[in-house]
């Protein structure tokens, strides 16, 4: 039996000078550590994902300014822009191209670059894993209502279980504290 393998589309023209705008930019601005990932055919969000570091806060916002600056003026309206407020990870969506702009101990706790680059070979091979309730031949849902009801709570009432952020603490907990980006461990104690 013969594997299909997802062929990535083409690059067009308009992509390449995109993608050198935003390379001239970052070069202008002196970006560290620049690196172009070419995501088309894992996601749908974009063709090309581009992330760099800057030095300092102020450098990041800076080179993301930049960017947009250039990108304006080409013609290509950016579809947003997130952090610039506290400029540790500066996120730049020119549509086909992601622009990451981080501090290296922001991208270093990320790693971008591991998660988006698994060797293609080895995604072609997974194959997805059957849960329990699959391989006895009933449907997962219909496990999990049946369990949910057996134990008399539903979600609702308050039965599921909160779920811990990376960083501690609940995940959308409504305590009104800001968090920060950057990894618990480099914030300091006081």
């Amino acid at each position: 039996m013969a594997k299909s393998v997802q062929r990535r589309p083409t690059r067009t023209r308009a992509l390449v000078q995109l993608e050198e705008l935003v390379l001239r930019a970052l070069a202008d601005m002196k970006a560290v550590n620049v690196r172009v990932m070419d995501v088309r055919g894992l996601t749908d969000v974009a063709d090309t994902m581009i992330i760099a570091s800057g030095n300092s806060d102020r450098h990041v916002r800076s080179i993301a300014d930049l960017v947009i600056e250039r990108a304006k003026q080409a013609g290509r309206r950016p579809m947003g822009t997130e952090g610039k407020n506290d400029a540790e990870w500066v996120l730049v969506d020119l549509q086909d191209v992601l622009v990451h702009v981080m501090l290296p101990r922001v991208r270093e706790f990320y790693a971008l670059e591991q998660l988006w680059e698994a060797p293609v070979v080895a995604r072609a091979q997974e194959k997805p894993a059957k849960t329990r309730a699959a391989k006895r031949g009933a449907p997962a849902k219909n496990k999990a209502k049946a369990k949910a009801k057996s134990s008399g709570k539903s979600r609702a009432a308050g039965g599921s279980k909160a779920k811990s952020s990376p960083r501690g603490g609940r995940a959308g907990a409504a305590s009104g504290a800001r968090r920060s980006a950057r990894p618990a461990s480099s914030r300091s104690r006081g």
